[in-house]
């Protein structure tokens, strides 16, 4: 199955921070997936630059940055400047989102754009010939470790057909309760990038757990 993996660290010991991004970059993972909260678009806060520079400093897998923020525009330039590889922004914090697309395109990363789990993706047809990847939240976000919306396999099957012969290089992400339960359904519903931070971070054999979403 040829699918990348892109563990959040969102999941980490922060305590142990360079610990455990060490140990992504000796395992199986294709990229380090970094969720940037601010409080307002969602109800948590996670983190900000200071510990985008310790992870960067220590990373040697690509940072896919996932800005679950108001007014992203505000912020491209630094997150690019800190090194993010990615950046994905929200359908529903983008008022003129092509613009956004554009502007992440500029600065050398790959544009992506979320899709909370009540966004239909056919909300993306006007513009999915200019994204890099398209995440589905298969969790409302804000918080890790919740229930995976079934629904969520629906959506994957919508924007592969959306995609199709339109944009086949796209990257099609799933982050929010994937698992060794769930990959290959996931990969079979067209998902190619899948982020997973409880199922790898709370395993006794956290490189093991990688090894197993990798080849399921």
């Amino acid at each position: 199955m040829n699918h990348l993996i892109a563990p959040s660290i969102l999941a980490a010991d922060f305590g142990n921070l360079q610990r455990d991004v060490e140990m992504l970059n000796r395992s199986e993972a294709d990229w380090i997936h970094v969720d940037i909260m601010d409080g307002v678009f969602v109800p948590n806060i996670s983190y900000g630059f200071p510990v985008l520079d310790a992870v960067k400093k220590h990373a040697k897998k690509p940072l896919d940055v996932h800005l679950m923020i108001v007014d992203p525009d505000r912020y491209l330039k630094e997150f690019s400047e800190k090194g993010a590889d990615g950046i994905t922004v929200h359908f529903e914090a983008c008022t003129h989102l092509h613009r956004t697309i554009q502007a992440i395109k500029e600065l050398g990363c790959r544009s992506g754009v979320a899709l909370n789990p009540h966004t239909p993706v056919a909300f993306l047809d006007d513009i999915i010939e200019d994204l890099d990847l398209v995440l589905i939240m298969s969790v409302n976000p804000g918080f890790g470790g919740q229930k995976f919306i079934s629904n969520t396999y629906k959506k994957l099957h919508d924007l592969k057909a959306l995609s199709k012969g339109r944009n086949d290089n796209l990257f099609i992400e799933v982050d929010g309760g994937v698992g060794d339960q769930n990959v290959k359904e996931l990969v079979t519903a067209g998902a190619n990038v899948l982020v997973a931070g409880n199922s790898v971070f709370s395993a006794s054999d956290q490189s093991l757990a990688i090894k197993n979403l990798k080849n399921p």
